[in-house]
């Protein structure tokens, strides 16, 4: 009997993009069901009704959220190129990171993306003290899972896509190649890729959103 998968997404979610990477570089074949996020389906709401979130991924009637939890599951349910270090230690710590990455590096560079003058300055610098820790854990590596690409670099692939997009949109440099080498290097190599470059959303229409999303944060300090 065939497996049912399917993905609930939109198709601008960085968060949902980690499943769809990571379902891509598994190989495995799965329905998608984009959500209109102004209008959500009954479904999505079924199966998510604590968030009420995208991604949202379906395992033979089986929901699954968030989108780190969904990874490790992919990763554990399909044993196929292994995105999860195999070390217990190295495993934890790609956790921890990836927690980072959310809890810090997300927040501190939106604030970075939705200030202006003298309050962007101080944020972007805010935002620096964040991205010497990425720095610190590509030392040796071209990914941070190594040689290839695993689970924290999924996990981080919103930063590699969204930080060009935030540039063009702010006029700043938020990641600075001469500050930042191996991080610079690891966004290019990210975005390099083949599975990822096939899958990311259009880049200009990523840029009209977020420059849309922005605008309120402008008005309110004018």
């Amino acid at each position: 009997m065939a497996e049912e998968l399917k993905l609930f997404r939109s198709w601008s979610s960085p968060f949902a993009l980690r499943a769809v990477h990571a379902l891509k570089i598994k190989g495995l074949e799965y329905e998608t069901i984009l959500e209109d996020l102004k209008n959500k389906s009954d479904k999505l709401l079924e199966y998510n009704p604590i968030y009420k979130k995208v991604p949202v991924l379906v395992h033979n009637g089986k929901p699954i959220c968030e989108s780190l939890v969904i990874l490790e599951y992919i990763d554990e349910t399909w044993k196929q190129t292994p995105l999860l270090p195999q070390d217990p230690y190295e495993k934890a710590m790609a956790r921890f990171w990836a927690k980072f990455g959310d809890d810090k590096v997300m927040q501190s560079v939106w604030t970075a993306f939705i200030s202006q003058g003298k309050d962007q300055e101080e944020a972007i610098a805010q935002a620096g003290g964040d991205f010497r820790f990425l720095e610190e854990q590509l030392k040796g590596k071209k990914f941070f899972g190594g040689e290839t690409i695993g689970y924290l670099d999924l996990a981080f692939g919103w930063f590699a896509n969204l930080t060009g997009i935030m540039e063009v949109i702010t006029g700043q440099k938020l990641v600075n190649a001469e500050e930042f080498p191996l991080l610079s290097a690891w966004i290019n190599n990210f975005a390099d890729d083949p599975v990822i470059k096939e899958l990311w959303p259009p880049h200009y229409k990523m840029v009209e959103k977020f420059q849309a999303m922005r605008e309120p944060y402008l008005k309110k300090v004018a």
